[in-house]
């Protein structure tokens, strides 16, 4: 499947390949929650807004939005998460089937609370967040039974990637991790991250790894780390060399994207955007990266087009996915090839 896109056609074509994936996203599933309004005034009672509620609205997030986003490229999503055995869990499990995406690796937990977080928005700007979750580490026997819905996905999907996406929500910890990614080696399945501080050094023998910089900064103990080739560059080959890494890619914000692998380092610059909101833009960067992963894509390309993606969905309020005809089209214009 690995190919060396050199011409737009080859662009048309590594996108038409998305069609044809199967990809496991696995991590913390949550709600996504939203009250959305109009600000006209501020409260009486103290300097807060008064947001007069025009619309609710609630979305799969988290992992889930990697899920989604996998979907909205053209690729068949498998998640598997722990939700709880609660009026949250049913919810996001209705949110699942409503979508028409597959619930075989949603593991409920009598033990667990489902992870909602509410965003108010007025005036199409958030004011506020409010979050509902647990985040203490799965039980042994939580642990047990997701592990073997997680094998049945495996066996069953036979997935072209698979996607760890950690929110330190208590899903994923190192035994979790441990067995997931040798049950990759054993099938071949290349494996991409987009980790957190808690379980940062636990990922050893992957493709794929996508910190931003404060994780970057949080995972190595390093404050002193700035958004430039030569503070990146030394910082990460221990790294690499010392958790068996493949590619590393660092989001730098504004600033664009760096990416490690041997013998090649550089930075993307970020494309000129009107940011609105920055949630659910790494949820975007790994699935266009794991995406192009799975393709064969050589690391320039598959930097430069998560990339791109990242930027797209910042521009639109809340969290939403990539939407692949525009990135294409960004991507051909920008001579991503």
């Amino acid at each position: 499947m690995a190919r060396k896109s050199s011409s737009h056609t080859d662009l048309k074509e590594a996108f038409k390949s998305f069609d044809n994936m199967r990809v496991m996203v696995v991590g913390d599933a949550m709600i996504d929650a939203y009250l959305w309004g109009r600000v006209e005034r501020i409260s009486p009672e103290a300097p807060v807004p008064v947001v007069s509620v025009t619309r609710k609205e609630s979305r799969p997030g988290g992992a889930a939005n990697v899920a989604i986003n996998v979907r909205a490229m053209g690729a068949t999503p498998y998640l598997c998460s722990v939700v709880g055995n609660d009026s949250g869990g049913n919810a996001f499990v209705r949110l699942m089937k409503k979508l028409k995406m597959p619930v075989d690796g949603i593991y409920r937990s009598e033990k667990r609370k489902t992870s909602v977080k509410t965003r108010v928005i007025g005036n199409n700007h958030q004011l506020l967040r409010v979050d509902e979750e647990s985040v203490e580490e799965l039980s042994s026997g939580d642990a047990g039974g997701f592990l073997k819905q997680v094998a049945r996905v495996i066996r069953d999907a036979k997935p072209d990637v698979i996607i760890f996406e950690d929110y330190d929500k208590g899903v994923l910890n190192r035994k979790v991790i441990g067995t997931i990614v040798g049950h990759a080696r054993k099938a071949g399945i290349p494996v991409a991250v987009d980790p957190k501080k808690k379980n940062f050094a636990h990922y050893q023998d992957v493709d794929l790894f996508k910190p931003n910089l404060k994780e970057l900064k949080e995972g190595l103990k390093l404050d002193t780390l700035e958004a430039n080739v030569n503070s990146l560059s030394k910082s990460v080959k221990a790294m690499r060399r010392r958790n068996r890494m493949g590619m590393l890619m660092v989001t730098l914000s504004e600033a664009g994207v760096f990416y490690s692998i041997d013998g090649e380092e550089r930075i993307i610059p970020a494309h000129i955007r009107n940011v609105s909101d920055v949630s659910g833009a790494g949820d975007t960067v790994i699935s266009v990266a794991a995406l192009c992963l799975a393709g064969g894509l050589p690391p320039a390309q598959i930097a430069a087009l998560a990339n791109l993606a990242g930027g797209q969905v910042c521009e639109r309020v809340g969290v939403v996915p990539v939407d692949k005809k525009q990135l294409l089209a960004e991507a051909v214009k920008a001579h991503l090839h």
